[in-house]
Order: C-alpha cells, then sequence, then structure tokens
C-alpha cells in the first residue's frame, strides 16, 4: 500500500484544495492530511478564518482524503514520514524546494497549484467586496 501525506492550513475550502488532494490521492492508495492546529497558525503568523475543528471536519469530508490529522510543528513532518510509513511527501509548487531534505526517507513532490484559485484572493475579494450589497 502506497501512503501520501501533505500539510496545509485549508482555510476556505475551494476547489483548488480539491484538485491537490485528488491529484495526490491518485499515486497511490492512502492520502493523510495533516492540518495546520490554530496554536501553530499563530505562530506562523497566521489567522483562519475556521478553527482547526471546523477545518478538520471538512478536509475529512472530502472523498480523497482517508485520514486528517493536526500539524502541531515544522519539526513533525520527519515524525510522520516514519511513524506513518509513507511513501509520497506532497506539496503545491509554491513550496518549491523547501522541504527537500525530506527526500532521504520518502519520494517528495511539489505539484503545480491550480491556476486562478487561493485562499488569499478568496479573503481580499470578499475584504474588497465588504459593504456593498
Amino acid at each position: 500500500m502506497k501512503t501520501i501525506i501533505t500539510y496545509g492550513t485549508f482555510d476556505l475550502f475551494h476547489f483548488g484544495h480539491v484538485r491537490l488532494f485528488q491529484r495526490l490521492k491518485a499515486m497511490g492508495d492512502r492520502l493523510i492530511v495533516c492540518v495546520s492546529t490554530d496554536e501553530f497558525n499563530a505562530k506562523k503568523g497566521k489567522v483562519a478564518f475556521f478553527n482547526y475543528q471546523q477545518r478538520a471536519e471538512i478536509i475529512a469530508a472530502c472523498r480523497y482524503v482517508d485520514l486528517v490529522l493536526p500539524e502541531t510543528n515544522w519539526e513533525q513532518k520527519r515524525e510522520d514520514i516514519e511513524k506513518l510509513d509513507i511513501d509520497i511527501f506532497g506539496m503545491g509548487s509554491d513550496w518549491q524546494g523547501k522541504f527537500d531534505d525530506l527526500s532521504n526517507q520518502c519520494k517528495v513532490v511539489y505539484l503545480d497549484r491550480t491556476g486562478n484559485i487561493s485562499t488569499t484572493e478568496i479573503k481580499s475579494s470578499l475584504g474588497a467586496n465588504q459593504g456593498r450589497s
């Protein structure tokens, strides 16, 4: 059985997230998604619209996802790869090269982002439209 893992905040779940999960799942049999906790996001200087529990529930409902786990720190990736017997570590291409050091434990892949969609763009667009009815 080939197991794939990915990490992220996954706030304001959108079709770019779905396509990422679909493409990752197609590489193997089992997809594990680690969702950043609110505490970890705070350390990264990020604020999510939905809290961790809500985001984890949304991700778990996606048919491509087999297991959702909390991401609590940067260092857990190495431990997760070993403990969960990971074959492929996958991230969006915006992280290109950032996790190459994990390639001594498993295959590391960076997938092109889905065009014309991002959580940042959604938040910006909603903010720009605030007050308009």
